[in-house]
């Protein structure tokens, strides 16, 4: 597999590409506008100068990188020529349904089609394709470029080849996959989401403040960020989004979203996105601080 597609050119979507394109995979970098294409290879550019700063790749390997990927607002011309395409849109069902399966007319029979859905179940996905056994999950972690997991979701129909051959993808892009199975959450967030839910929960019932809450499960669980700020990394909508296909999916009460996290969602308080969440973001500023409806 050298020709990738990448659908989807927001936060996931360009750390993938930029991970394909810099271990020499060719890249079609698809999205809706010719605006959100430009900031996603400002963004990438950005990532590769910093790695450049810190002697992790050389000014060559840098402009290597950006050649390889193209950028296209046609999903048709992308994936026409594509072994594997990497679907890396909005974290909700309809839009990915929709998409698979245009993939799925537009594609080759052999081309493996992938979903970096965080939650969403792949044998869904794939039920609306004619190929499901060439349908898998492959869950980068945020940011792409560092974290080294990939979740691996083997859906029920996905062929024995198409995911050993995803495994052995991931390796060669410098990443450790984990192979799970098609259940609600897969296995990070099935133990994260919950995790950040109790802890907006122990804020929301008034044990502990935002930042006490944060320093208690950095200091004490030796975790590099609390769940707060997690959460408003992530995005808040995300988040909540998880939490419902979980609840939903094994319709367990343990599952159900705070409301605060409800109303923070719809206040549009979504984290770091859109400037505030349980934090207060301003650009070029590394200083956390509490947001104004916490203190």
């Amino acid at each position: 597999m050298k020709n990738v597609a990448v659908i989807g050119a927001g936060t996931m979507g360009n750390g993938i590409a930029h991970v394909f394109a810099m271990n020499g995979y060719k890249v079609s970098l698809v999205d809706v506008s010719e605006e959100r294409l430009e900031k996603a290879l400002e963004t990438i550019d950005k990532n590769l100068w910093r790695m450049v700063a810190k002697g992790k790749i050389d000014e060559s390997k840098k402009e290597e990188t950006i050649k390889n990927i193209s950028t296209f607002t046609d999903i048709s011309d992308a994936v026409r020529s594509c072994d594997l395409v990497v679907e890396a849109a909005s974290e909700k069902l309809d839009i990915k349904l929709s998409i698979f399966r245009e993939l799925d007319e537009l594609t080759s029979e052999d081309c493996i089609l992938a979903s970096n859905t965080s939650s969403i179940s792949i044998t869904k996905i794939a039920s609306v394709t004619s190929k499901p056994d060439k349908v898998i999950g492959m869950h980068f972690m945020n940011p792409v470029p560092i974290m080294k997991l990939v979740e691996v979701i083997r859906a029920y129909n996905t062929s024995d080849d198409v995911t050993q051959n995803i495994m052995d993808l991931s390796k060669n892009l410098g990443k450790v996959p984990v192979e799970v199975n098609d259940y609600p959450g897969f296995v990070a967030n099935r133990i994260l989401m919950p995790m950040i839910n109790e802890a907006i929960y122990t804020l929301f019932e008034g044990v502990a403040g935002v930042e006490e809450i944060d320093t208690v499960m950095k200091l004490g669980m030796a975790h590099p960020m609390g769940p707060l700020q997690l959460a408003d990394f992530i995005g808040l909508d995300i988040c909540l989004a998880i939490l419902r296909v979980l609840h939903d999916g094994f319709g367990n009460p343990k599952y159900a979203p705070c409301p605060l996290l409800v109303n923070m969602v719809t206040a549009n308080k979504l984290g770091v996105k859109t400037g505030e969440g349980f934090y207060k973001y301003t650009k070029g500023s590394k200083e956390l601080v509490v947001s104004d409806s916490f203190k």
